[in-house]
């Protein structure tokens, strides 16, 4: 079964039954705490950690992930990979244990004619929490397996939580028997080579308080809604069912690794050597173009970084295994041919994707061929003079002069039986740092060649003038032109370009603040609509936008009109922001530092680093604090000094941020002060209001505040307040009793809700008396057929079929059927007991037959099985087709 097929399969059973299809997300992780999407519940954390209501009860996707933190081991063994997919499923309040466990059940063990993985139930073993009696009940009573296959473990192997305080619970895994030959008796606890884990059952169902290890932990109770998130790993899961014996041998990997050996004549499987070098080009090459495709680009820092590493080992090794100097175009294309079944958008974008590789590999081979020349020479001295140390000045030579970055240094010493100072090449590293850094803006480059940016600035001979502080209209010359990242004389209408003026009033997005919007007006009567405004290289402003009308020409004259409200709308918002962090720092403390920030129109959010939730009653007062200093209207000044000068005035300097011998510091009166590059308002009082919206987690130790600010803050008050005028009327009570009013209401429904939903079981159970006393006789089986009450669950109705089983007992052969429409859907559950399925009958084959009638599916054991459809107008024709096959099953 190729890998694209096990995703389609398990995407179509979990989106049938009620869970909404999420698209993979990008790997460039939504969270500060995170390079790269590392597993597959990364999407949905904010859910899980209630920082945000989840648009969806339940919900299966197939994600993407890169780990890095076994890249060194790549290659080595056949278990490690950076890039992998995590199939999920979760439910954020909706269902829990007893819906989690026969799903996952279901879908493994259900043949793979009626779209299942066909595992044999036989070779499926399962591990709870040592005390986790309800998911051990569960697997035995409920899906069937027996006392002997499941294992009770401990908190180390069965037991998840983030690390932090917050949502945590047990585990439960489904392992699979690879068979003997694999490895000794006795389970998962005996061993994990020979039973390999599948499937992993997250419980989210307590709150923890304090986490000091995995095993170690404080719970401060149970989670007011308790959630699942279950994962199998898709390359796990194509390594059985493709019958190969690790991830490297698996379709889409093999594809690469197969085009490696082809270009380097080297054969798979011929010596240790190879087989190593080979899987580390197969993995390393397919995650580049994942990274790349989702707008990674090669650099010194972050996630660039990562690429960048992956990329240049993946080179590398190809020149051991003889291969010829350009590969990564071959290879990148049998990346995207194996990957794009899965991914289409990777087809599509495969020439830029193709570009980037390119591009690196190129760069890199000129390091190559001169780094690796100069380590050889040093390598030699050393070993001539019997030091077994790379030093670190040779390290940071060869990473300063010659580009060769400190992780090939280190591999490359390590195969020639060398350590290396790493100690003394962090220091010079220190002292030199510039060096070391990529420009930290970069990510909005696009993908092309930034030496394009580099060659205007060398043009232009001095930076591009930003008049923007003083105007919001300036004339300069077109100084650059760009399409698709190539320099042009000439843009014609409707052509989206790239231009660089010599001076220009646009703001190019940095320090939080987005970038302006607005118009150049060319000499020629060309007019070029601006959406985006980056800095790509120091001292370069390109405005990116699109030719509305003539032609934009290089060299003419051309005036910028910055969009004046859109300006003025950030600037209130990047003006509150200082505001918002002054007064945070004041009820919390100087550790309180911003730690990121984006101002909008309008709106902003600000980031802080803060050891817990803060309180309400806090944010009511920054809030309070601002708002009153608002209606002070200070003024709010920028001016020019020396850093000593800066933080002699008390100014606050922002976490990462590069600052120049001469800053520009702003002021809010003389009370809050930064280092800031941005534009402003002119005085507090044009920021009308500021509403804070609410505060999160974003990550261990960041918090969030989101807030509105003048027309927007009023408009989202104004709507505030009619709400709760609506609420008042309709609950006759003034707005402060509302709390205390609404509570009670929950309360009572809740209570209502538990009342009626024990009455409605008892009902549906207290028909079993009456319907076991009359079965129908079918040519000497007794069979029960019932139509149950609309509304009845899946679960009630289990109850019901095997309370009848259990009275029409043992002495006869008996089959149980009974359906109702559950929510929207009609479901069915069947019985048959002992002497049954002596006769023949098979609960399994018999559900099929119900649910084939009702318009769907469905399967199960021999003893108990359920399945449902689309049309609940059927049930009693689907009732009929069981008796039916019954006779015609025990007189064939």
């Amino acid at each position: 079964m190729e890998s694209a097929e096990i995703a389609r399969r398990w995407l179509s059973f979990f989106g049938e039954r009620g869970h909404t299809v999420v698209p993979s997300a990008s790997l460039i992780a939504d969270d500060p705490t995170l390079l790269l999407v590392n597993a597959g519940m990364v999407p949905f954390k904010p859910f899980f950690l209630g920082e945000q209501a989840p648009p969806y009860p339940r919900a299966t996707s197939i994600q993407k992930c890169v780990r890095t933190l076994d890249i060194d081991e790549v290659g080595k063994t056949t278990r490690h990979a950076s890039f992998f997919q995590m199939c999920g499923n979760f439910s954020f309040g909706d269902y829990f244990k007893e819906r989690a466990i026969p799903l996952a059940w279901e879908l493994l063990t259900r043949s793979q004619s009626d779209g299942g993985y066909g595992f044999p139930e036989e070779r499926l073993w399962v591990t709870v929490l040592h005390d986790d009696d309800e998911s051990a009940d569960l697997w035995h009573r409920v899906v069937g397996v027996p006392h002997e296959r499941i294992q009770r473990r401990g908190l180390k192997d069965n037991y998840w939580n983030m690390g932090v305080p917050g949502p945590g619970g047990p585990c439960s895994e489904i392992y699979f028997d690879r068979g003997p030959e694999h490895g000794r008796d006795g389970g998962p606890e005996a061993d994990e080579e020979r039973y390999l884990e599948v499937w992993n059952l997250v419980f989210m169902q307590y709150e923890l308080s304090a986490v000091r290890s995995k095993e170690d932990f404080d719970v401060a109770g149970e989670l007011p809604a308790k959630n699942v998130d279950t994962g199998m790993g898709l390359e796990r899961m194509a390594t059985l069912l493709q019958g190969v014996d690790n991830l490297y041998e698996i379709d889409t990997t093999w594809q690469v690794l197969d085009r490696a050996s082809t270009l380097t004549g080297r054969r798979y499987g011929s010596d240790t050597r190879t087989d190593v070098a080979l899987r580390v080009v197969a993995d390393h090459a397919r995650t580049a173009a994942m990274l790349i495709g989702d707008g990674v680009a090669p650099g010194n820092e972050g996630r660039g970084y990562v690429l960048r590493r992956m990329m240049r080992r993946t080179i590398r090794n190809m020149r051991l295994l003889g291969g010829p100097e350009h590969t990564m175009a071959e290879l990148v294309d049998a990346s995207i041919t194996a990957m794009a079944p899965q991914y289409p958008e990777l087809e599509r974008d495969r020439t830029r994707i193709t570009t980037v590789a390119v591009a690196e590999e190129t760069s890199f081979n000129s390091t190559l061929r001169s780094g690796t020349s100069r380590f050889e020479l040093a390598v030699g001295e050393l070993k001539g003079s019997g030091t077994a140390q790379v030093p670190g000045e040779e390290a940071f030579r060869l990473h300063d002069t010659y580009g060769f970055p400190i992780d090939l240094t280190l591999e490359m010493a390590e195969e020639q039986g060398l350590s290396v100072d790493t100690e003394g090449f962090r220091r010079l590293m220190q002292e030199q740092r510039d060096r070391a850094k990529a420009d930290a803006r970069a990510k909005k480059t696009g993908h092309a060649d930034v030496s394009a940016y580099r060659e205007i600035a060398d043009r232009l001979g001095r930076a591009v003038t930003f008049t923007g502080y003083d105007t919001v209209v300036d004339e300069g010359v077109v100084s650059g032109l760009l399409r698709d990242g190539v320099p042009v004389r000439a843009a014609g209408e409707g052509e989206v370009v790239e231009v660089v003026l010599d001076r220009t009033p646009f703001y190019a997005e940095g320090g939080g603040q987005l970038a302006d919007a607005g118009y150049l007006q060319l000499a020629n009567g060309a007019q070029v609509e601006v959406y985006d405004v980056q800095q790509p290289v120091p001292g370069v402003i390109v405005h990116r936008g699109k030719v509305m009308a003539g032609e934009a020409v290089l060299d003419l004259a051309a005036q910028g009109q910055v969009d004046v409200e859109r300006r003025r709308a950030i600037s209130r918002a990047h003006t509150a922001t200082h505001m918002v962090h002054k007064a945070i720092r004041e009820a919390l403390g100087e550790t309180a530092t911003q730690a990121g920030s984006e101002n909008a129109p309008g709106r902003f959010r600000f980031d802080f680093s803060a050891t817990g939730a803060v309180p309400l009653s806090v944010l009511h007062d920054v809030e309070a604090r601002v708002n009153a200093l608002l209606l002070e209207d200070l003024p709010v000044q920028a001016e020019l000094m020396s850093q000593q000068q800066a933080v002699s005035s008390g100014a606050m300097a922002l976490f990462g941020e590069k600052y120049g011998d001469t800053v520009r510091v702003v002021s809010v009166g003389d009370w809050a002060r930064e280092l800031c590059g941005g534009t402003h308002a002119q005085r507090s009082g044009q920021l009308g209001v500021v509403k804070l919206l609410g505060e999160s987690s974003i990550g261990a130790g960041v918090r969030r505040i989101e807030a509105l600010v003048a027309a927007d803050a009023y408009e989202f008050l104004a709507r505030e307040h009619v709400l709760l005028a609506q609420v008042s009327e309709a609950l006759k009570a003034r707005p402060e009793e509302l709390p205390e009013r609404i509570s009670g209401l929950v309360s009572r429904l809740r209570d209502a809700e538990k009342e009626l939903e024990r009455v409605r079981s008892a009902q549906v159970l207290a028909a079993a008396g009456s319907l076991a006393s009359s079965p129908t006789d079918v040519f000497g089986v007794a069979v029960v057929t019932h139509a149950a009450p609309d509304g009845t669950s899946a679960d009630d109705l289990r109850k019901l079929v095997l309370d009848l089983r259990g009275r029409l007992g043992q002495e006869r052969p008996s089959v149980v059927a009974v359906a109702a429409k559950a929510g929207e859907r009609p479901v069915v559950v069947i019985a048959v007991n002992d002497k049954g399925r002596e006769w023949g009958l098979k609960a399994g084959a018999l559900v099929k037959v119900a649910a084939q009638v009702l318009g769907g599916g469905g399967g199960g054991k021999d003893d108990v099985a359920q399945g449902g459809g689309a049309d609940a107008s059927r049930i009693g024709d689907a009732l009929a087709a069981v008796e039916h096959t019954v006779g015609a099953t025990v007189t064939g």
